[in-house]
């Protein structure tokens, strides 16, 4: 309060030191015969402006910020709300630029930047290999957690899905399958009870206890405080709950929200087979993990990974592969990569928004300015100083940069927390991109620099103004001559919406064929039952015999046409595609050196390639004889014939070796198909009957022309027949492949909504042009209309320029889109640039943009009456 109060102190001073000289003269002249009245007239005339000496007082008393910003404020605020339109589409504009980077940034931050919610979460690394950046067996991680010297300690887990009975109906779940030392290596303590320790493991099934996430806790069990000892069923297997995890913690990656932690010791009662004494199986261990030694660099501990890699590598040739170890902070895996590029490519384009709407801004500022040239003239002419002028006109960039900073920071915190709970494919999926501080203080940064970005446009004008000038010569001066570089952001702003109008509409095309193409099976008129015979206690033997019992009953349903089985994860389905090794008949040296062949691996029972719809090309399909009684055979797609065979001729009744020394003869060969992602090129396949690799876990394939949601309601009805403690979800096929086309989905969506933001910001950009160049030739257009111009005449000289520029930066935006569309066409199946439709539809929307930037100016050009205009100047 000392400094407002001393202001107010000086101003009194002041003013009483006006009136008091004014005074002084008035009394002398009424000492000299005039009368009273008129003495204090001609002592007010005589001093000159008060005003005036007030301003050059406080000048000499140095600056006043705070009273001047706040006229300043006022000021602009009262200007701004004279000219609303002008107003809301410039905090409309930067509203969009900044809540858009605003968004990004939060992604960014969620999935890149901020670290695991863990103690000392900066020196924990995750081992990743070139072969599979992730994936490794259980005997693996055993001798590098026992062999290494960089690591503190080493814990690992693995993606479960099990059915979890609290005494009700069983309901399917997902968890970490955890080694003991999992919560010792992240030093994390519980929010009830205890965990599971190192100590708790003493082989196989030695360790039925479980850990509730928080969530889980909260939203199945109420926040019950007594859950802990309370005896639950995993797969009909009983286990104890032991603890609660503290509500920060949803596991070690940040995509995915597990619902408990089990010991992975326990994996044959939860997943119904045990792989972790298999040193070849390659999906026993999803991540490996542990806190660097003090000391140690991640360079150090790296070589040190790849020494063990190597051992081992030498001490079981035919088992291990080792290539160059990597480390990486964990929570993205092998995603991390794809993740970052696809960040980065966002806030790339999220800037290039941003700059765009900052040109625009300085358009339509350039625009305001001329249509308030008189006034700054009186200004200058009055007295004011062209600083005072410029910091007025900052302190209105300053109020719409807040504005429109606010409202875009206020959209991008509600997005943001909707995709924090955003599940697209129906999976236990999270996007930690809970806003914080942090992105305040972004969106505040965003606002303030392109206040200064686009307000410093008509700097250059200000300071060249002649008041004398203008006021002669009316609206037609100008403040300055027109500056090139606005009119080169316009272009390339022009330019980025073609480029990104163009990728969007290709991605659209691409993203309507591939729903359309050949995959190697129709998923059309195709339901998938998930049958995880796991959750319902079977395993060894009693899985075939159910699993059969399960295709039999599927058959009996009205509509069904044909019944199949594949084990795990159908083509396509959560891009879970394994390989496998496969060598020549006359190898006998099977180290993965010699590997022939590695194709996509998948077991299925006699019927689903009718169910699938994948066609035979030779050959024979699998029959109910073919089991551990029948010698081992297999179907092959087309490109594995050719491959290992050179034709599908040769390849029907020729012989092939499986990683463990299984000799393997082709019965059969099917087409080729899609198997991991849709924008791969041809890959080999190997098809083994499920009778001779029997898995408790996989989809049962039904194909029908009924209404899928009819055909739920029976098959759902149909399985509590068979067995109503077994979990089943049934979705059609179309709907299971949202892993597969969820990165052309996202890209499309990206590219689509940036597209229509880089639409609306050329809008605005070519309209500010466009007033600008009609408010400066204002008088010139008038004395074109009274001198007889015609119509067309009159827009080509109004709108000339703004044309011109959105003709050239629409030409080289389309240009850069079809080269930019190459790029896209890695992400988006079947995106090509070259369709009539695709260039039709970008012409017609650059158009469409030209025109509606460009009806306000022309309508205010051609209703000029040169009459008023003249009489006014």
């Amino acid at each position: 309060m000392k400094i407002p109060f001393q202001c107010s102190q000086a101003s009194a001073e002041m003013e009483e030191e006006l009136r008091s000289h004014i005074q002084h003269r008035a009394d002398h002249l009424e000492a000299s015969g005039l009368p009273r009245a008129e003495a204090e007239r001609r002592a007010r005339v005589e001093f000159g402006g008060q005003e005036k000496y007030k301003a050059e007082c406080h000048e000499a008393l140095g600056p006043d910020l705070l009273r001047t910003s706040l006229q300043d404020a006022r000021y602009s605020l009262r200007k701004l709300c004279k000219s609303p339109g002008f107003t809301i589409a410039a905090v409309l504009t930067l509203a969009l630029a900044i809540g858009a980077n605003a968004v990004v940034f939060g992604i960014m931050d969620g999935l890149v930047l901020r670290p695991l919610n863990v103690p000392q979460a900066e020196s924990l690394l995750a081992t990743e290999s070139a072969d599979d950046p992730v994936w490794q067996s259980y005997p693996n991680y055993l001798d590098l957690r026992d062999r290494n010297r960089s690591f503190q300690d080493l814990a690992a887990f693995a993606m479960v899905f099990v059915g979890l009975d609290t005494g009700r109906n069983p309901v399917a779940a997902t968890g970490y399958a955890a080694t003991g030392n999992y919560f010792d290596v992240l030093k994390i303590q519980p929010y009830l009870g205890s965990f599971f320790h190192r100590s708790d493991e003493h082989g196989p099934n030695s360790a039925p206890y479980i850990v509730l996430t928080y969530g889980y806790w909260h939203s199945h069990f109420h926040d019950d405080r007594g859950v802990v000892g309370r005896v639950v069923q995993l797969n009909k297997h009983p286990f104890t709950i032991i603890g609660v995890a503290p509500p920060g913690f949803q596991g070690t990656l940040l995509f995915g929200s597990p619902d408990f932690f089990v010991p992975i010791v326990n994996q044959d009662q939860l997943s119904g087979g045990n792989t972790l004494n298999e040193r070849g199986s390659s999906h026993a261990i999803f991540e490996v993990f542990g806190h660097l030694k003090p000391g140690v660099t991640p360079a150090q501990a790296a070589a040190d990974v790849n020494e063990v890699g190597a051992n081992l590598a030498r001490s079981y040739p035919n088992e291990v592969s080792h290539t160059i170890s990597s480390l990486s902070h964990p929570g993205l895996t092998s995603f991390g990569g794809p993740v970052r590029e696809f960040v980065a490519a966002l806030m790339l384009l999220a800037g290039l928004i941003l700059l765009a709407a900052c040109a625009n801004l300085g358009s339509l500022f350039a625009a305001h300015a001329a249509d308030r040239s008189r006034e700054v003239a009186l200004r200058l002419a009055l007295g004011s100083s062209r600083r005072r002028i410029l910091r007025q006109l900052m302190t209105e960039a300053m109020l719409i940069s807040l504005a429109g900073g606010a409202l875009g920071l206020l959209c991008s915190v509600v997005l943001l927390n909707r995709l924090s709970t955003w599940q697209p494919f129906g999976a236990p999926l999270r996007l930690p991109v809970n806003p914080d501080a942090k992105l305040y203080i972004v969106a505040l940064a965003l606002a303030l620099v392109s206040a200064l970005l686009f307000g410093i446009v008509p700097v250059r004008q200000v300071l060249r103004a002649n008041p004398y000038e203008i006021v002669k010569a009316g609206s037609a001066a100008r403040l300055g001559r027109r500056i090139a570089v606005r009119d080169v952001l316009l272009v390339l702003q022009i330019a980025l919406c073609a480029v990104l109008v163009t990728s969007s509409m290709v991605a659209v095309r691409g993203l309507a064929r591939s729903l359309h193409a050949n995959l190697g099976f129709e998923p059309r008129n195709t339901m998938l039952l998930s049958a995880n015979l796991a959750m319902g206690g079977y395993s060894g033997d009693r899985v075939l015999p159910m699993q059969k019992r399960l295709i039999e009953a599927m058959k009996t349903i009205p509509g069904v046409e044909q019944v199949g089985l594949v084990n795990n994860y159908p083509p396509l389905v959560y891009a879970s595609a394994v390989r496998g090794n496969v060598f020549n008949d006359k190898t006998r040296d099977l180290r993965p050196s010699n590997v022939s062949a590695r194709p996509y691996r998948y077991d299925v029972s006699p019927g689903y390639f009718e169910a699938a719809s994948t066609r035979l090309l030779a050959g024979r399909d699998f029959l109910w004889h073919d089991d551990n009684n029948s010698p081992p055979v297999a179907i092959a797609n087309r490109e594995f014939a050719r491959e290992m065979f050179g034709s599908v001729a040769k390849a029907v009744g020729g012989y092939c070796r499986m990683q463990d020394g299984t000799r393997v003869q082709i019965v059969g060969v099917v087409e080729d198909g899609k198997y991991f992602s849709l924008n791969e090129d041809r890959q080999p396949a190997l098809f083994r009957s499920s009778l001779q690799t029997p898995a408790s876990a996989g989809y049962l394939v039904l194909r029908s022309q009924r209404d899928p949601q009819e055909l739920a309601v029976a098959v759902r009805s149909k399985l509590r027949e068979v067995d109503s403690g077994l979990p089943g979800d049934i979705q059609t096929w179309n709907s299971m492949l949202a892993v597969a086309l969820f990165p052309a989905r996202m890209a499309t969506a990206s590219l689509g909504v940036m597209g229509l933001m880089g639409a609306m910001l050329s809008i605005t950009g070519i309209f500010g042009m466009a007033a600008y160049s009609v408010s400066k030739r204002m008088r010139e257009l008038g004395i074109r209309i009274a001198l007889g111009a015609q119509r067309r005449e009159v827009l080509q000289a109004a709108l000339g320029l703004p044309l011109k520029l959105l003709a050239i930066g629409s030409a080289a935006g389309l240009l850069l889109g079809i080269l930019a569309t190459r790029v896209l066409a890695f992400i988006v199946y079947q995106a090509t640039p070259r369709d009539p439709l695709v260039l039709a539809g970008v012409v017609l929307a650059m158009l469409l943009v030209g025109l509606l930037a460009t009806w306000i100016p022309a309508q205010r050009a051609l209703s000029i009456d040169p009459l008023v205009l003249l009489r006014a100047e």
